[in-house]
């Protein structure tokens, strides 16, 4: 079992903050297990790497005894949260709830221990409300204390439409701490006002304020904008094993340990010790291999891991190129075509800056060939292979 000290070490790693990390350090001291509630709309099917950060936050509580609360949020996912939109967002449907709730509890479980970990619906006592329930709950915070919020501040003040409903979204997830009972709540920074809520309510109907940690928005493969699927910048834990393991390998050498941080299990002194040794002199390329290998171990097995890292040495270090890659037709004009318009009009990179960065990385090529020169244009005619980091490839010939 570990010590109070120990246990805080764990808990703050890779956490952005802890309110409050003394009432904590209290629940800690009472030397029973805490209620750890985190919980997931089900809006896309899939999930992936920048979702595992607080479930890989939720499995570290586990071993350290705590009791797990995984809340699937099928009855906020039909509000549709409101948090960091510009615009009132759609709603799901129903249907579209409960097919996507059915992989989150599988997917899941490739990183919790299932028997140590309850699964909670929250529709099970919101959907028990009625309309003076939720009448009664809503007296329970301000207008004024909702507006406090950034995205709801910027969209009053900006005379952009608030509707209703979503001033529910904070309040119903607030109650589900209350209905749950919960010691610790956790959420990314985009979450603090809800988590902050659901301390209120509590103290609203007389239980103890649970703690808010937060936990970082994990950044895409790019490096740049936050993971997500939109951008295709993303790598999901449902990946095959390939995919998954170029995808990691693509990643920035200062990016590798923000992502070994968030993500990988292995003790912060094995990542340090880790992290010397490349300042030492050790290329950054064999410990990126280790996360790779490490993440494609967990969401499949050793020997997919095994057999993915030689396909990859394969295909990427000894020059082959993948026989699949995208082909694709584009207009370069009478003019030509800059190289970062056409890496990013080929889907190779997100944005024409991402573009910039990765020529001077040395990191794009041209039919094997690294390009230096952030402003070459490309001329019509003929067919080229155009490369972007280890991995994505695009086939390409300019109109």
């Amino acid at each position: 079992m570990a010590s109070i000290a120990e246990a805080m070490e764990i808990i703050r790693r890779g956490a952005d903050e802890m309110l409050l990390e003394e009432t904590l350090v209290k629940k800690l001291e009472r030397g029973k297990p805490l209620r750890i509630k985190a919980g997931f709309d089900p809006t896309a099917p899939d999930l992936h790497l920048g979702h595992t950060v607080l479930i890989n936050k939720l499995r570290q509580f586990q071993d350290l005894g705590h009791e797990v609360m995984f809340l699937i949020g099928d009855f906020t996912a039909m509000i549709g949260d409101p948090t960091g939109k510009s615009a009132t967002r759609p709603p799901l449907t129903r249907d579209d709830v409960l097919e996507n709730a059915k992989t989150y509890e599988h997917q899941v479980f490739k990183i919790l221990d299932a028997e140590k970990t309850t699964v909670f619906f929250n529709s099970s006592w919101m959907g028990q409300m009625n309309a003076s329930d939720m009448i009664q709950l809503a007296a329970k915070h301000t207008v004024a204390r909702m507006l406090e919020r950034d995205d709801f501040s910027k969209r009053y003040k900006g005379g952009q439409s608030i509707s209703i409903h979503e001033f529910l979204y904070p309040l119903v997830q607030g109650y589900d701490s209350v209905a749950m009972k919960a010691d610790v709540e956790l959420g990314g920074t985009d979450q603090k006002f809800n988590l902050l809520v659901g301390r209120q309510l509590q103290e609203a109907y007389g239980q103890e304020p649970q703690v808010a940690l937060t936990m970082p928005i994990l950044e895409g493969v790019d490096g740049v904008q936050k993971m997500s699927k939109s951008l295709n910048n993303y790598v999901g834990i449902a990946d095959k094993p390939d995919d998954m393991f170029g995808r990691i390998m693509s990643i920035s050498d200062d990016l590798m340990w923000r992502y070994f941080e968030l993500l990988s299990f292995k003790p912060m002194s094995d990542v340090n010790a880790l992290q010397k040794q490349v300042e030492e002199g050790l290329n950054p390329r064999d410990a990126k291999v280790r996360l790779a290998m490490e993440l494609v171990e967990r969401f499949h097995s050793t020997a997919d891991a095994e057999k993915a890292n030689e396909n990859f040495v394969a295909r990427f270090r000894k020059g082959a190129m993948p026989d699949d890659m995208p082909e694709l037709a584009l207009d370069a004009g009478a003019d030509g075509l800059a190289i970062a318009n056409l890496l990013k009009d080929a889907g190779l990179v997100s944005s024409t800056s991402e573009a910039m960065r990765m020529i001077k990385q040395g990191a794009v090529k041209i039919n094997g060939e690294r390009v230096d020169d952030k402003g070459l244009v490309c001329e019509q005619g003929g067919t080229n292979i155009y490369q972007v980091g280890k991995r994505r490839f695009a086939r390409v010939t300019l109109n």
